[in-house]
């Protein structure tokens, strides 16, 4: 039995990729792990990276892009490991990160999740835990929740240094106990991308199993590498996602409430940068980006949020890219 399994889902994130393993190898020596790459279809000959680089690689290999949550899922099939570790191709492990993790799971037997505290390249912390979604979350000002409630709207600026419990670990690198795993299940594949994770850590708590920052185990995030190739498409996923965490999870005049704010939201704030962008006559690189943003959000919803705007490789994306791009 062995006792980590990696798991990276890849996107056309070639070097990303193989810098990511390298820091596996140069920082986990003692354990017993085997490390799974899924590759969603990616154009950048990632897969043939890994089998001249990297043969030892288990590489499930994707004619198209199947999402995060079910790329995960298939390399979750038949293991046997004591831990998961889940790995973004962006992120890259420090000397004793999974050290530090392995030792506080099997110290504390009764978290399911822990999550590791990312750090930007030049060492400055990123988010790296987050609050569940709800309309709080999402239409006040979070630095106003975290001054009235401190201690339950946690902040990176906070001087954090030992474990805490939190209600949901970002998913850049998270050690997750296999017997909660066989408890919970797998991740929801009706997460394409993005807040699968924070699902994941709110059944888990739901189940009974504690979900658990570590700030001392420490992994270098660049953050967004995916999302940069396809921008607006990733912020349609991300609404998505939103949309199907508050049907799933919260009450009914919640879930509503949410989808016509969030739609006001964007409105105004498609307004607001169209205004911006006359102003400047179109001339910012960042207002023009919101923009589009904002307009292809906006569109989205006009067209009752259909399936093959986003990321989902449907073959209907190909008759409206022209309209699109």
């Amino acid at each position: 039995m062995r006792d980590l399994r990696f798991i990276i889902v890849n996107w056309n994130t070639r070097k990303l990729l193989l810098d990511c393993i390298e820091s596996i190898h140069a920082t986990v020596k003692e354990f017993n792990f085997e490390v799974y790459v899924v590759d969603n279809g990616s154009e950048d000959d990632s897969v043939p990276m890994l089998r001249n680089h990297f043969p030892q690689v288990f590489v499930i290999e994707n004619r198209e892009n199947q999402g995060f949550a079910a790329a995960v899922n298939q390399a979750l099939k038949d293991n046997t490991a004591s831990y998961v570790v889940l790995l973004n191709t962006d992120a890259q492990l420090c000397d004793n990160t999974i050290q530090v993790m392995h030792a506080f799971m099997q110290q504390h037997t009764d978290v399911g999740i822990a999550g590791a505290q990312l750090l930007k390249p030049d060492g400055t912390k990123q988010n790296s835990f987050d609050n569940y979604p709800t309309l709080a979350t999402e239409f006040l000002n979070k630095s106003l929740l975290r001054m009235i409630r401190p201690q339950k709207y946690r902040s990176k600026k906070q001087n954090i240094t030992n474990p805490i419990e939190v209600e949901s670990v970002i998913g850049a690198c998270l050690m997750i106990r296999n017997e909660a795993l066989k408890q919970v299940g797998t991740l929801d594949e009706a997460y394409f991308f993005f807040v699968e994770e924070t699902d994941w850590c709110l059944r888990m708590q739901k189940t009974g199993w504690k979900v658990f920052h570590v700030p001392d185990a420490k992994v270098i995030h660049l953050g967004g590498e995916s999302k940069k190739r396809a921008p607006w498409q990733s912020q349609i996923e991300y609404c998505r996602s939103l949309y199907i965490f508050f049907r799933k999870h919260r009450s009914y005049s919640a879930y509503i409430t949410f989808r016509v704010c969030y739609l006001i939201k964007i409105y105004i704030n498609l307004i607001l940068n169209l205004i911006g962008n006359l102003c400047v006559l179109f001339r910012h690189t960042k207002l023009r980006y919101r923009l589009t943003t904002y307009s292809r959000l906006f569109l989205w919803h006009l067209l009752f949020c259909p399936e093959w705007m986003g990321l989902k490789p449907l073959k209907r994306k190909i008759k409206i890219k022209l309209f699109l791009d």
